[in-house]
């Protein structure tokens, strides 16, 4: 209860709307930490099925590799990587959840442009290459559905906080204040009336 607020008729009506807007902003911040929490729990069973595929699409982009070692030759796919043969195609852009902004992993699906020459290279790299660039793909995707979790997970704790403070502190103090400040004013609205009925007995 406010201690310090004058029990009047303005101040009974004030808290009143303070203790509305209380109870309506934790209505509120409780949609949003169920929305968030959906969200974040699609997300990470999203992230079981990108590592799925990375751990899949890895082991056989390296099983790839070893092949084009003995066709092409370790030395010759070294000389190779020793360029920046992987194309710069991913674009990270935001979309907001309920006010927090999480990472989407966009990248071009078409087939990919082979950045080296064919001169000393055969079909063997080429199916390599294709693997690795959508293991990059996959690992980005990845690294931005887990920085969305997180961000989400920070965004729910801060809700839960909030709401917690609204649930268990503000509205309670707001409650018990409407309380005092409707009994003091029915208190001394009963003894205006005695006093007046003394008054007009008296006449």
């Amino acid at each position: 209860m406010e201690t310090n607020i004058f029990p009047t008729k303005s101040n009974l009506l004030q808290t009143k709307r303070s203790l509305d807007l209380a109870r309506v902003g934790f209505e509120l911040l409780d949609k949003k930490r169920v929305i968030m929490l959906r969200e974040m729990m699609s997300l990470m069973h999203d992230i079981e099925g990108v590592q799925e595929q990375i751990d899949i699409t890895f082991a056989d982009a390296y099983a790839s590799l070893q092949k084009a070692n003995f066709t092409v030759g370790q030395s010759e796919i070294l000389n190779i990587t020793n360029y920046n043969i992987f194309p710069d195609d991913i674009n990270i852009q935001f979309k907001s959840v309920m006010g927090v902004e999480i990472p989407v992993v966009y990248y071009d699906e078409k087939p990919p442009k082979l950045n080296y020459g064919f001169a000393f290279t055969n079909s063997d790299l080429d199916d390599a290459y294709i693997k690795f660039l959508k293991v990059k793909h996959l690992t980005a995707m990845l690294a931005a559905i887990e920085n969305s979790v997180y961000r989400l997970a920070f965004a729910i704790k801060q809700a839960q906080k909030r709401a917690n403070a609204l649930r268990n502190i503000v509205i309670p103090r707001l409650e018990q204040t409407v309380y005092f400040i409707t009994g003091y004013l029915e208190e001394k609205e009963r003894e205006s009336f005695t006093v007046l009925k003394v008054i007009k007995h008296k006449k």
